[in-house]
């Protein structure tokens, strides 16, 4: 085994082959290179010896379109007409343009790569000993191989404390100089391009190298539309180069006679010579204030490129000194003291079957191909540990996107946005309890940046006021309602918010209330406007520490807010003219202002993504399971916030949200026992479909774990989508959501053969995940390798408000392991838990975080004695189950042991 695989890979992982991305039609070998990111900046590299690639990455680099960045105004118009139409079933209607034709929808901008840096080693000859690889504790990756003039080595990481990637490149071991050039690829050679993303061609850009050589730049200039926000914007990446003994060069390269590159020397690029190290450090960036496209290829001075200039500039001064040009180990060492401790808060490990432990990525994913009915264990340890790498290193500045936050094509599959209906939800879900420290203020900044257009969301559907609702999709910049038609009406999806808002609540849950730094790029007056409510919100105290400290406290001034603002969007979407009677007999009647006794709500109109019952030809529909179980879990957790805070008025205020629930309309369950997709008698079940939006009440609420009716229907719904779903199984993001459903039903079986297809061909040699089990949409997306975290943290630990439940869903085959630093959703760090099935024991060390609790306690294998700290305990049940009440008022710290049957 390579020397260096073996040092990295308790902490990394490791191939001993790479993919080189060509520099003309690349196609989509970057997928394969390996990644490191910080939430804002980033790279993938190619990993090739001679001809390595670097492309840079930057969290909110979006691509304009001449789409509209406005909501239509004839939507507001539709609601009561759609009303009318769903409660008399005409599935015919169709959603209009105000020139009366069928909607058409208009899309989001498309996210983009920045420059591809290639580096063009001259010291070429056959390569031996070749190995790549990720260190998980310091984000960096590394190439090293042998060739007739010794070993060589080059490793790279994006800092989290200086905000810029670093490259170091060495001599060999045997004392051979680095010959290299420095270029940057032509876009139009970038993947993509030449496919369908046309409007690329409309973009102008340049490539820049001083006079010294200090640097190598790309400048762009996005296409000018009229109503677009980047009509004069654009972005930049510069590569600082900094060589110890051996000369550079500024040089010019030959001419590729691109349209859109308007330099005045189309190809400039650095070389060189005799070098003992080289140093690249690289920084990206983008501006609305670029000025005119029309005089861009006569402009000469960029302030956009001056700050990436300066900021590359004084991180080289900052590690340079008398007895260093460049100290890479110190800029490492500052980063990667946070990283270390950030991954490692949370470690994961299966005992028994080592024979795969040390082995390279390509080995790894052969032989859980060749184990198609088992996860294979140092895979999963390994997916685990990628996914949660992956995790951190696109969290800080926002959520992550579909694609984490790389691509290396300008044409990225779904545009690469933020998808709300279950992928960025599926890859935010393992953040709280896997103890991530960015990831929750990044999702914050990024719910905060787009909630003034979830607010005219309501308002311009509903006729709303004060009231938040979700858009399907996000660019990062906007996500108002544009992205509908009679197919796709996200205009009527009402589950977003309670169900984006979870995470924050969960967050709340696991670590408590606490101070928050925010720093969206919005104006702080808009900021205050939209977490003022009418009944309570952003006080001028808290307004003014936002405004000098930049902070916010989670419970009060934020989740409050937007909590009250999600629950008057179900306030206000239940209209008393539309009702069920006792008997479940729907009614409307013009005018009616209060329900009667035993009389329900309707929610309309409705859609649950994207199904439609069965010989009824619409997607537009009413009381969609999703809507009642996302309704209920959202004024819970409003009702729950009220409670802690217990501000003026929070019991009016609960009264209120309580009154709300009871009239709710009723579950609906099938002549199976099946809880239905759609609580109306006239429609028929349609379980030839990937989603699960009607099991939201499993997960990602917890609806399930106090109703065990409830739960046994949702099992059978999801034995439904299993039996009769034949047409459409590819989507990782709809297995990853399936096993999180298995787990919190408590189906272990189920939850491994959720997470068996996507090991088929939906992992690259970078472990890294495609869309889809056969890669059918052709898109690198990273719900399957953040959502495999989720599901591991959910089958071996459940956990809510004053509840805690190790191993519900353990893995027959996982006989014997070890989850460290896990966090339980009640303010619970689950510093150890190991079990060994065939010793028979399961063990647990809990410290709380609240100095005074009392939590249920229940082990999900079957148990016949418990001891706490060494003392037998004695078991209670509830409903047939049994549990042990931990006290934390007497200490902190306790632990617990499972003697099982």
């Amino acid at each position: 085994m390579n020397q260096v695989a073996n040092h990295l890979y308790q902490k990394g992982n490791y191939a001993l082959d790479y993919t080189e991305l060509k520099t003309d039609q690349p196609g989509h070998a970057w997928r394969e290179g390996m990644v490191s990111g910080n939430g804002t900046n980033g790279y993938i590299t190619s990993g090739s010896p001679y001809h390595d690639s670097f492309i840079f990455q930057h969290m909110w680099f979006n691509f304009p379109s001449a789409d509209p960045r406005h909501i239509p105004a004839e939507l507001t118009g539709q609601l009561e007409e759609a009303r009318h139409h769903v409660f008399n079933q005409n599935d015919q209607w169709t959603i209009k343009h105000d020139n009366g034709q069928r909607r058409s929808r208009t899309f989001y901008y498309s996210y983009h790569p920045g420059h591809q840096l290639r580096l063009h080693l001259h010291n070429e000859s056959d390569v031996t000993e070749y190995t790549r690889w990720t260190n998980y504790e310091t984000a960096e990756t590394g190439v090293a191989y042998r060739n007739i003039e010794g070993q060589w080595m080059r490793t790279s990481f994006t800092s989290r404390t200086d905000n810029v990637s670093i490259t170091r490149l060495q001599h060999s071991d045997q004392g051979s100089k680095l010959h290299l050039t420095l270029s940057i690829d032509d876009i139009s050679h970038m993947s993509g391009v030449q496919g369908s993303m046309s409007e690329v061609k409309a973009l102008r850009y340049k490539k820049l190298v001083d006079a010294e050589a200090h640097y190598i730049a790309q400048i762009a200039h996005y296409p000018a539309y009229a109503d677009s926000e980047l009509r004069e914007g654009g972005y930049a990446g510069v590569t600082g180069v900094v060589i110890v003994n051996g000369t550079k060069e500024r040089v010019v390269l030959e001419d590729t006679d691109e349209q859109m590159n308007v330099g005045k020397e189309q190809n400039p690029a650095i070389r060189i010579q005799d070098a003992d190290a080289v140093y690249l450090i690289t920084v990206s960036g983008r501006t609305h204030t670029l000025g005119d496209i029309e005089a861009f290829a006569d402009q000469s001075q960029y302030d956009l490129l001056d700050q990436l200039i300066q900021h590359t500039n004084k991180v080289i001064q900052k590690y340079t000194s008398t007895e260093r040009i460049f100290d890479y180990e110190e800029a490492l060492a500052a980063h990667a003291a946070w990283q270390r401790a950030e991954f490692n808060a949370v470690q994961f490990s299966l005992v028994g079957d080592d024979s795969d432990k040390y082995a390279d990525n390509v080995t790894l994913i052969e032989r859980q191909k060749a184990s198609p009915y088992r996860l294979n264990h140092a895979f999963v340890e390994q997916i685990y540990n990628q996914g949660r790498y992956a995790m951190i290193c696109s969290s800080g500045a926002s959520a992550p996107r579909l694609c984490g936050m790389w691509t290396g094509e300008w044409d990225p599959g779904w545009r690469g946005i933020y998808t709300l209906d279950a992928n960025v939800n599926l890859q935010v879900a393992a953040m709280n309890t896997g103890q991530l420290t960015e990831a929750q203020r990044g999702y914050i900044t990024f719910f905060l940046r787009n909630a003034p257009d979830f607010q005219l969301n309501a308002q311009m559907a509903y006729g709303m006021h004060d009231a938040i609702q979700i858009s399907v999709n996000s660019d990062g910049d906007r996500a108002m309602h544009v992205e509908y038609d009679n197919d796709y009406p996200f205009e009527y999806w009402n589950a977003g918010a309670s169900w984006c808002l979870l995470p924050i609540f969960e967050y709340w849950q696991c670590f408590g209330d606490t101070e928050l730094p925010i720093v969206p790029e919005m104006n702080i007056d808009r900021l205050q406007a939209l977490l003022s409510v009418e009944d309570g919100g952003l006080a001028d105290e808290a307004f003014g520490r936002l405004k000098k400290r930049g902070t916010l406290e989670l419970a009060k001034d934020i989740l409050l807010p937007l909590l009250t603002k999600q629950a008057n969007f179900w306030e206000q979407i239940c209209t008393p003219e539309y009702f069920t009677d006792q008997a479940g007999r729907v009614h409307y009647e013009a005018g009616k202002m209060e329900l009667l006794p035993g009389e329900r709500y309707m929610i309309l109109p409705a859609y649950s993504p994207e199904n439609h019952p069965i010989g009824y030809n619409s997607t537009i529909t009413a009381n969609a399971t999703m809507d009642i179980s996302a309704a209920r879990d959202g004024l819970n957790m409003t009702i729950q916030v009220e409670q802690a805070l217990q501000r003026p008025g929070y019991e009016v205020a609960i009264a209120r949200w309580e009154g709300l629930l009871a009239q709710l309309p009723h579950y609906r369950y099938d002549t199976d026992g099946a809880l239905c997709e759609w609580a109306m008698d006239d429609y028929i079940e349609n379980n030839n479909h990937r989603h699960l939006s009607h099991l939201y009440a499993a997960w990602p609420a917890y609806e399930t774990q106090t109703n065990p009716a409830l739960a046994t229907a949702s099992s059978i719904a999801l034995h439904n989508r299993d039996l009769f779903n034949t047409e459409d199984a590819t989507a990782g993001h709809g297995w990853m959501h399936k096993a999180l459903v298995h787990a919190r039903l408590k189906n272990a079986e189920g939850v491994q053969q959720a997470l068996l297809p996507m090991t088929e061909d939906g992992y690259y040699t970078s472990l890294m995940t495609d869309h889809d089990t056969n890669r059918r949409n052709d898109c690198y997306c990273t719900d399957t390798s953040f959502g495999v975290v989720a599901a591991i943290h959910e089958a071996l630990l459940y956990s809510n408000t004053g509840e805690i439940e190790v191993l519900p869903a353990l893995i027959s085959d996982w006989k014997a392991g070890n989850m460290y630093g896990l966090m339980a959703r009640t303010q619970v760090k689950v510093t150890q838990l190991s079990w060994d099935i065939e010793a028979g024991w399961v063990e647990v060390k809990l410290s709380s975080l609240r100095s005074a609790q009392a939590i249920k306690l229940s082990c999900g294998i079957a148990w016949t004695t418990v001891s706490v700290d060494g003392v037998e305990a004695k078991g209670q049940m509830d409903g047939g189950s049994a549990y042990i009440t931990v006290d934390f008022h007497k200490q902190q710290e306790v632990t617990v042991r499972f003697h099982l049957k």
